[in-house]
């Protein structure tokens, strides 16, 4: 086995800052929107914490997206063209892992991401995120926002859209740790997301 430097340290921050930051945005909105049967802290704290940590996850959104553009590495979001490359690793996780098969796809400095992973994640980072940012920075000053609430169709609209994307978003947190468990050992992603550096077998590496 050999070890790749796929995660470096700025991701890494980005990640769990992400992580942790999702489930107070989540706790605090439940408690927001479901006042009568939520109810953690005081209603005022819930809405100013859910404010502040919005806030912090915007600025951590463009921290991640200005080192990836600016290191050139943003290629590993590039969705994979090839259909057969989605089947074979549907079949991995269909009934492949259950078999003990290896995953077909293999690590490397480009290519971190199966196509599944790639896919779902560029799904998520360029369009779910940005809209639920969005709809939530609107939604934090309606007054101010007036004009660009009521030319997307007004509070319900943006509100209804913004509840929606929270949706997929607790949808994806929820899977997100069950999927990363899907390798070789369960636990493989989870330290290379601490440690910076993935195994792969040695032929995977680069020469």
């Amino acid at each position: 086995m050999k070890k790749l430097y796929v995660n470096p340290l700025p991701i890494r921050i980005w990640h769990w800052t992400n992580a942790a930051g999702f489930v107070l945005l989540m706790l605090t909105g439940l408690q927001i929107r479901y006042l009568d049967q939520v109810q953690l802290v005081s209603f005022k704290t819930a809405v100013v914490a859910h404010n502040w940590v919005g806030f912090v996850l915007i600025a951590d959104y463009f921290l991640w997206l200005g080192f990836y553009l600016f290191t050139g590495t943003i290629k590993v979001y590039a969705p994979e063209l090839s259909p057969a490359k989605y089947l074979r690793q549907l079949r991995y996780y269909g009934y492949g892992i259950f078999r003990g098969d290896h995953d077909p796809h293999q690590v490397s400095i480009d290519h971190k991401f199966n196509p599944l992973q790639g896919m779902t994640y560029l799904m998520v980072m360029a369009v779910i995120v940005p809209v639920q940012f969005f709809t939530g920075l609107l939604l934090w000053d309606i007054a101010r926002f007036s004009s660009m609430v009521e030319m997307f169709g007004g509070v319900r609209i943006v509100d209804m859209v913004h509840v929606i994307f929270f949706i997929f978003l607790t949808g994806f947190f929820f899977l997100h740790p069950f999927l990363s468990s899907l390798s070789d050992t369960p636990w493989a992603h989870y330290k290379a997301m601490i440690t910076g550096y993935e195994e792969v077998e040695d032929e995977a590496a680069p020469s």
